[in-house]
Parts: structure tokens; sequence; C-alpha cells
């Protein structure tokens, strides 16, 4: 039989084929949706620390990976032999259809989401802690956007996947384009030129949608934006007149600030910190030494609650604010933690979002505040530790000392009572470290409450009021640096000097 091209293109616009083609799409979006919405509720389940969240979410996947979808389909649309009621439901086709697809793809995608949210930094999730979001708010403003970013290739590729897997439908006598074809080539014998057209109109679908989504990946990529140029000077003079810097002024007699009495912890059997009793009053900056594996950046994490304790408790502003055995998120931590800032060694800024939406985006979820209003206090933050100009930039367009003055204007944003440095200049290189030691030593002199892990000896006793030094989990020394200098011979003198001259 000699091939028929008039009869191939007149199929090219045959109604029908193109009526089919519209519940291909259908049916293909409303699957890939659903698969996508549903799939992040199961990938978080599976890393969720229920056991029985973590085992019904995993035999959901083992289950609905395993069922071949023809069988899935085909049991589903005859479902009503067993349970007639829902013959009103699953007696449609389309309805039967995307149940089936849906029910299948969710344990597919699922398994794409955990692989996006487990490539997101733990340190992300960390970060929004610090700032005092919610689990529900870290996970909705932090850790799905970058997951799905990262996950959208792969997301695009299976609804690539549902697109040609629609053609196994016709098994329930939906009428969408391989069956439209079955029954041409069935009455007239034009095999090769139906299907052909069948062809045509598949590999139509997936194009559009490619282009599409490759004009999605293109708009959400970041590395490709290019910042709008800003006049530093003319914004600087629409900002509110800043406050003159209040002179350093440290209060002995009053109240700590924070206390720590009795902190313990032990990883894995060995001791990290032992029985740690801290005090730190208004005004003061204390300096934390100490060789590594002292338990100086554990000390720092059980502050502000980001580890556990063992045994202890911490006291904020006299209250009782994080103490052993209490679990995450417990109502002291949330009421206080916003008077705690954290800045943390790796930066941990959202790469997501640009400058000054990292530095909006606590206090917009905590305080209703006009936006306007918020907008400005964040862009003088940023002009306070010299990054203004920067306001509209992502983070991967930063230097490293750059993104640490960021990171530290994150923490300004939010009026913390007392700020925690996690040796704020070990990731710099050299050349940027001087940067930020000068931004913390401004701060210093106007009278912010600090505690910095740090190596940079010089900068510890210039600036600080007290240095503590740390070994084997205990604290050694706490003085001030007038009096650890003339310790010489101790162990702290020693230490102190070999940094010096490393």
């Amino acid at each position: 039989m000699q091939f028929d091209w008039p009869y191939l293109f007149s199929l090219l616009t045959f109604a029908d084929f193109w009526k089919a083609s519209l519940v291909v799409v259908q049916l293909s979006l409303l699957t890939w949706c659903s698969g996508v919405v549903l799939g992040m509720g199961i990938a978080f389940a599976r890393r969720s620390r229920s056991r029985v969240l973590r085992k019904a979410a995993a035999l959901y996947i083992w289950l609905f990976r395993s069922l071949p979808l023809l069988v899935l389909l085909i049991f589903i649309f005859n479902l009503p032999q067993m349970f007639p009621a829902l013959q009103g439901v699953l007696g449609n086709p389309f309805v039967a259809s995307a149940i089936a697809l849906i029910l299948s793809e969710t344990a597919y995608i699922a398994e794409i989401h955990r692989g996006g949210l487990m490539a997101v930094q733990k340190g992300q999730f960390e970060a929004g802690k610090a700032l005092g979001l919610s689990r529900g708010r870290i996970n909705a403003y932090i850790i799905v956007p970058q997951a799905l970013r990262i996950s959208l290739p792969t997301l695009v590729n299976e609804f690539i996947t549902i697109v040609k897997m629609t053609s196994l439908v016709s098994v329930i006598s939906l009428a969408e384009i391989l069956m439209v074809g079955e029954r041409l080539y069935t009455d007239n014998f034009k095999v090769m030129e139906t299907l052909l057209a069948v062809a045509f109109y598949y590999v139509l679908i997936v194009t559009v949608f490619e282009r599409l989504f490759a004009w999605l990946e293109v708009r959400l990529d970041i590395q490709r934006r290019t910042p709008d140029a800003i006049d530093a000077e003319a914004l600087r003079t629409t900002l509110p007149p800043a406050s003159a810097p209040s002179r350093r002024s440290v209060q002995p007699s009053a109240k700590p600030i924070l206390e720590v009495n009795g902190m313990t912890k032990a990883f894995d059997g060995k001791c990290v910190l032992d029985g740690i009793h801290l005090a730190v009053h208004p005004g003061e900056v204390i300096s934390i030494i100490g060789p590594s594996g002292s338990g100086k950046t554990t000390l720092i994490r059980m502050i502000n609650g980001l580890e556990q304790m063992d045994k202890g408790e911490v006291f904020l502003s006299g209250r009782s604010f994080i103490h052993a055995g209490q679990p995450d998120y417990a109502l002291p931590w949330r009421t206080q933690i916003t008077k705690i800032g954290m800045v943390f060694q790796g930066f941990n800024l959202f790469p997501h979002k640009s400058v000054i939406d990292n530095l909006m985006l606590a206090p917009r979820l905590h305080f209703n505040e006009d936006p306007r209003t918020l907008r400005q206090h964040c862009l003088a933050m940023l002009d306070k530790v010299g990054m203004l100009e920067h306001a509209y930039k992502y983070p991967h367009q930063l230097s490293g000392g750059q993104q640490q003055r960021v990171a530290i204007a994150r923490t300004l944003v939010m009026k913390p009572s007392i700020i925690l440095f996690d040796e704020p200049t070990s990731a710099l290189d050299p050349e940027r470290v001087a940067e930020v030691l000068d931004v913390i030593a401004r701060l210093a002199q106007e009278g912010i409450t600090m505690l910095i892990v740090t190596h940079e000896m010089k900068f510890a006793f210039s600036v600080s009021d007290r240095v503590v030094f740390m070994e084997n989990g205990h604290i050694a020394v706490d003085a001030p640096p007038a009096e650890i200098r003339q310790m010489t011979g101790s162990r702290i003198h020693a230490f102190v000097n070999d940094i010096a001259m490393s």
C-alpha cells in the first residue's frame, strides 16, 4: 500500500486530534501539579522525626513505584465493582485516569523532592531558626523555594514522562491522542500515516512545554540576574538620620543579660562541655578562645538552641530561655529567640533572596511593621556595615567579607539584646578579615552586647572586656585582657603566643 501523504497532512488539522491533545494537556498538568504538591508532603514525611510518618511515606513510595501504571489504571476504573458507591466518580474515565496517574506520579515526584530537600544546606534551616522563624515558615520561605529550584530540571523531565504516559489511558476508553489514532487506522488501515500524526501531536505538546519550562528556568536562575545599579549616596539621603551611637558602657552591677548555668553536652559518649557557667552583662563584649575541639562553637550553638544540652539551663534577661530536655521551638524559646542574634561562620545567607530581602524576611514575619518603614530600616543597617550599594545584589555576587557583613546587618535588623558570633572570620580570605573585624569593633564601641568565638587574638584582646579561655570542655580562664597578659608562663599565655606566631 502506497504511503498517503495528503491523508497524513489532513490529520494535522483533524478536530478530534486537537480535542484529544487538549485532554492530554489537561491530564498531564493536573497530574504534574498535584504530584508536585502532594509529593512535597510525602517528601517531608519521609524526612520526619516521626517514625510512623517515615514508615508510612516509605510504604506509599514503595507500593506505587512497584505497581505498573496500566494495572493501576484498570484497577481504579473497575473499583466500583467492589464499591458501587464510587461509580459516580470513577465511572468517568478522565477522573479515574487522573487519580491513577496522580497516585503513581506522586511517589516518583516525592523522591525528586527529597533529593532537592537534601541538597539544601543544613545552615539554611539553622539560619531561619536563629532568626526565630517557625518550622513551617522556614520550610515555606527558605527550604522549599531552594529545593524546587534545585529539582526543577528533573521535575520538568518528569512532566514530559507524564505526557507520554497518558497514552496508556486509552485502555479505559479515554479519548486521548493514541485512542483517536487507533480508531482511525482500524477503519482505514493507514497505520503509518496515522501513527506519524499521533507522534506529531505528542512532539508538539512536549516541545511547547519544554519551551515554557526553559523560559521559567531562565526566569528563576538568579545566576543570570544582573542587579540594577544604585546610587548609594542618593539613597543614603532618603534614610532617616542615624542616631548618635551610644558610648561604650558595661554594667557589671546590673543583672546579667545572659546566664549559662551548668551546661553539659556529650557527643557519642565524649564530653564536649562539662558544667559550663557563664554570665554576660549588658554592654559587655566577651571573646571565647581556645584550641580546636575545646567546645567553643558547641557552647555558642547551645545558647540559642541550635544544639540540645544534656544538662543545664540558659537564662535570658533573668527569664528561663532554654534548658536540658526542652523540645525544639518550645514556648520560652519561641518568645525570646529574637533577642539573641547569631552570626554564623559560613554566613548562611539565603541564596534565592537578594541582600535587602535577606534582611527583610524575618522582621516582616515577626513584626507588624509598615513595609516601607521596614525597608528603610534595613537599608540603614546595610549602610551601617558599608553594604548599602549592594542592597539589590544576590549573595553569590558578593565576596566572603561582604556576605558576612550582610549577615551582621541581617542580625542587627532584629534589634537583638545580645549577638553571638561563631568564628565570623574563619571562612574568609586574609584580606577580607579586616573589613569584618572593623564592623564588629564599631558595634563594640556602640555598646552592643556580644559573645564572640574567635581565633583572632589581637582583635579579641583589643575589643573585649573579658576573654574566656576554654580547654577540654571547661572554662579554664575568664578574666579581663589586662589580667591575662600578666599570666606569663600559664597555659593561656602559651596558647595566645602560639596562635599569634602561626
